[in-house]
């Protein structure tokens, strides 16, 4: 499968259409999915009202943004004050060049970098190789998808769409190991080059899950570990975090951390919570010497200034709307072309990279609302998804589509017209065959990927007609 950035609708269309064929590989993420929800469940009726705790949730996440420039400030402040030291990045291009320049100013020849969507986002690791950087992904299933040469397939579960035996010969073929399928072995071959690369490496560069406001710290959830290895063992440690992670104190985290946990993965707990507040302080005898936080907007702030959908901007990226949306089961991730998959990428990379060029996303949607049912903060997010159609459409209405529209208001404003107009709907479907010849097909983006629909060879206008004649003709019958 071919994913780009800035992948165009045909090719969008393509690879759904290659993956929803693909049999064996919509069955292992299904199935991946299955066993998803099954914890989900179990861990999710521990709550003791999760209406309740998504309300709480929601509430939070909307004073930390309704409130984000005093949050951000207050955070910076705190931790600075302990030695870190904080960039504002407006965009990718910024981010990019604050990382490299302080590689290149430290000397910096290897890095290890746990998971960071930020890191995705921006297309950070391509610019460290282009300068000549070794970086290792330190997250397992990250690290076996670099080893693939492919994005992320989900961004909770990065390699989810392969099985066992694939794995084992992409290590086979990269790393020369010999062919195993026991997941303990796979670990262990991955684990004996990542401890090397720890080691080795001058710079650590991790995401964040949560910003918290009032002690300047960064809260990173993970189950192996490997992001407090990331963190701990380089000199230099930076952070790339959207600003919209912020909550504003550290008590929110006792509802975050277990929502995050229950809502991504069905745990009651990730295995790793750690808190990092800056650089190694005076007696210490781990962590950092150098620690910088990079604040990445890049059009977060234009979707902030739109009352209407800034709450997307809620999200906590646990990925459960991707794993309940019928779509992405069929489609699989790589085929949105996107960093952030599935419902919320659908909803949020039309902001981040444009309306025009990522429309097609919003309509790839059932609108079943699942997505916004299962939301751990109450992200409406199939109402978003409406939202992007109307506004791309309001924005520029695809050719032809207005004129349709118009003369659609022009027939149902004169009956007598429709009802002309219905008597040679049945036509439509043997008209078909003509269009899809015909250059400029107003229907083009409809009958592409459908038969046009056979009208009935009788309007109801006329079935009820000859109803009513019947009824009466029965009942003057009845009358003699």
């Amino acid at each position: 499968m071919t994913t780009h950035a800035g992948l165009p609708r045909h090719q969008f269309q393509q690879d759904a259409n290659l993956t929803a064929n693909d049999g064996p590989r919509r069955e292992a993420v299904r199935k991946a999915l299955g066993n998803y929800q099954t914890a989900r469940n179990r861990t999710g009726a521990t709550f003791t009202d999760w209406k309740s705790a998504r309300n709480a949730a929601a509430t939070i996440k909307h004073e930390a943004l309704n409130h984000l420039d005093r949050y951000l400030e207050e955070f910076e402040q705190k931790f600075t004050a302990r030695g870190g030291k904080v960039f504002w990045a407006s965009d990718s291009k910024q981010a990019r060049d604050y990382i490299l320049k302080l590689a290149k100013e430290k000397g910096v020849r290897s890095i290890v970098k746990s998971k960071a969507m930020t890191g995705e986002e921006i297309h950070l690791n391509e610019a460290l190789l282009e300068e000549g950087y070794g970086v290792v992904e330190s997250d397992l299933g990250e690290y076996i998808q670099q080893l693939k040469g492919e994005p992320p397939y989900h961004f909770v579960f990065p390699c989810m769409h392969l099985r066992r035996d694939e794995i084992s010969d992409l290590f086979h073929r990269e790393l020369g190991t010999a062919q195993t399928n026991s997941p303990e072995e796979l670990t262990m071959i991955a684990r004996r080059v990542l401890r090397r690369a720890y080691v080795e490496a001058d710079m650590g560069i991790s995401g964040a899950n949560f910003i918290v406001a009032d002690t300047g710290m960064i809260s990173i959830t993970e189950n192996e570990g490997n992001a407090r290895l990331t963190v701990g063992l380089p000199k230099i440690h930076v952070a790339l975090i959207g600003i919209e992670k912020m909550v504003p104190r550290l008590g929110d985290l006792a509802l975050f951390l277990p929502m995050l946990a229950t809502a991504g993965t069905g745990q009651h707990l990730t295995g790793y919570n750690s808190m990092y507040g800056g650089p190694r302080q005076p007696g210490e005898t781990d962590g950092p010497e150098e620690f910088h936080v990079v604040f990445l907007d890049n059009h977060r702030t234009r979707l902030l200034a739109d009352p209407e959908q800034r709450d997307a901007l809620h999200c906590i990226r646990c990925g459960a709307c991707l794993n309940v949306c019928p779509i992405f089961k069929n489609i699989g991730g790589h085929t949105y072309g996107t960093t952030y998959q599935g419902p919320i990428g659908s909803v949020i990379t039309p902001h981040f990279r444009g309306l025009q060029d990522w429309k097609h996303l919003s309509g790839a949607s059932s609108l079943c609302g699942a997505c916004t049912e299962t939301c751990p903060v109450g992200i409406d997010i199939h109402h978003h998804l409406l939202h992007n159609r109307r506004n791309a459409a309001a924005q520029k209405p695809a050719s032809g589509e207005g004129l349709l529209w118009k003369a659609f208001v022009f027939l149902m404003k004169r009956p007598a017209l429709y009802r002309l107009a219905t008597k040679f709907a049945p036509l439509g479907g043997l008209l078909q065959p003509l269009l899809e010849h015909v250059p400029f097909n107003p229907l083009h983006n409809w009958t592409e990927t459908r038969e046009f629909p056979q009208a009935p060879l009788r309007s109801f206008r006329d079935q009820f007609r000859a109803h009513q004649a019947a009824k009466t003709s029965q009942a003057k019958g009845g009358a003699r």
